[in-house]
């Protein structure tokens, strides 16, 4: 029974890593993500609980052994199959808000400010700045767009 605590111990560190960090398994070449460090751990998870549930029940050692590793195969392949469609499903790049127009929320100088900008994909306040001061409450449009941050001009 220990192999099977130790086996599903790691496999849960494996897994509280892969989800706290990231995938651990994504910085090595590897099958281009065939290894994936959250599958990974999610199967030796399964692994070390069935075999511990096999074994406790009366199986023998032999068959605990069998049927852990087959569900912990089982338990890999689903996990890489929903990781994999969750990859594809993601937005990947964030829009570019160059050229919509909005409203500043606050006044915005060469330091800073805010703008709520009329987008489809726009339902938050964006930092913003501007070379020249705009009041509160202007009407304004994007001239430039550098990471979270936008530059503005008074329209």
């Amino acid at each position: 029974m220990l192999p099977f605590l130790i086996v599903g111990g790691v496999g849960l560190a494996v897994l509280l890593i892969s989800l706290l960090i990231g995938d651990i398994f994504d910085h090595f070449d590897i099958g281009d993500g065939a290894i994936s460090g959250t599958a990974l751990g999610i199967a030796a998870v399964v692994f070390g609980a069935s075999g511990v549930i096999t074994y406790t029940a009366g199986l023998d050692t032999v068959w605990a052994y069998v049927l852990a590793a087959v569900l912990a195969a089982v338990a890999y392949l689903v996990a890489v199959l929903f990781v994999k469609r969750l990859t594809k499903s993601s937005d990947g790049v964030p829009a570019s808000a160059l050229g919509l127009s909005g409203v500043s929320r606050s006044d915005i100088t060469p330091a800073g400010g805010e703008v709520s900008l009329d987008g489809p994909s726009e339902v938050e306040r964006r930092l913003a700045y501007s070379d020249a001061p705009i009041a509160e409450g202007v009407r304004i449009r994007v001239i430039e767009h550098s990471g979270t941050r936008v530059k503005v001009v008074a329209e």
